[in-house]
């Protein structure tokens, strides 16, 4: 039996982990928060309709096919992509209430992740094999 594994091509995801860094910096160095809905209506519309503008005009770029890229998984993709949106969310939300503090973690949090997984170490690819771990462990016991 084979299955279809779906995957993004590794520079669309480079690229998508960028401009949230590079927004996230941009918010913070002019202060101007509301560039914050530009990575997370990326984000929101990647996870609603399956379509990333960011990787959609980055994929213009590509001087090859897609399937000649590392490959990086969808659902993780997807997964990753949740949380991002959720620390966005959460920091414009907390910065339009005047709550900085908070702001200044969810986004901290979301562009270090970011960040990160452009060095290589994937945060969310992490969090979710553990949670996959914990699920199996728990199932295992029932």
């Amino acid at each position: 039996m084979q299955t279809n594994l779906r995957t993004v091509p590794q520079p669309l995801v480079r690229t998508n982990q960028w401009f949230i860094v590079l927004s996230v910096v941009s918010a913070w160095i002019t202060g101007f928060e509301w560039i914050l809905v530009l990575p997370l209506g990326a984000g929101i519309l990647g996870l609603v309709f399956g379509f990333n503008p960011v990787m959609r005009i980055a994929k213009t770029f590509l001087k090859k096919a897609t399937s000649e890229y590392i490959p990086e998984d969808w659902e993780q993709q997807q997964f990753n992509q949740l949380i991002a949106v959720i620390c966005l969310a959460g920091g414009l939300i907390s910065y339009s209430m005047n709550l900085n503090g908070l702001g200044h973690f969810f986004t901290i949090m979301v562009a270090l992740a970011a960040f990160i997984a452009i060095l290589g170490f994937c945060v969310g690819c992490f969090i979710r094999f553990q949670w996959k771990k914990f699920r199996a462990r728990k199932t295992v016991v029932h």
